[in-house]
């Protein structure tokens, strides 16, 4: 049973939250590099997402997670905050360590009224 501890030890990394706020003010405002992953469904990407963002479906994004550049902060975005939590978790798992899951998501954006690209 050591060896199940070994290969687990050192995996304590873990995504942080990030608010629209607080996004907007460090990354959009000042142009900070970042990826900006939206994990709806292309259909739901398709009808409005936050500027810059890629979509990288949740349900891919496993088999998909070396698609996402490494070396600068990655926030993670769906519809509401939930389906991005499972994202963020995905891609730290597959060993990213700046992941950050958007509080409230794409709705939460524009009802703080940021725009939305179609």
């Amino acid at each position: 049973m050591s060896f199940l501890f070994k290969s687990l030890g050192n995996n304590n990394a873990a995504y942080k939250s990030i608010n629209v706020q607080e996004y907007h003010a460090e990354y959009v405002k000042k142009k900070s590099e970042h990826v900006l992953v939206d994990v709806r469904t292309p259909n739901e990407f398709a009808r409005g997402h936050l500027p810059g963002a890629v979509n990288i479906p949740l349900n891919e994004i496993g088999k998909r997670a070396k698609e996402v550049p490494t070396g600068k902060p990655v926030i993670v975005v769906c519809a509401s905050g939930n389906r991005s939590k499972s994202g963020s978790a995905t891609l730290v798992k597959a060993g990213y360590e700046d992941v950050y899951n958007l509080q409230g998501g794409t709705m939460q954006w524009m009802m703080q009224g940021h725009p939305l690209e179609a």
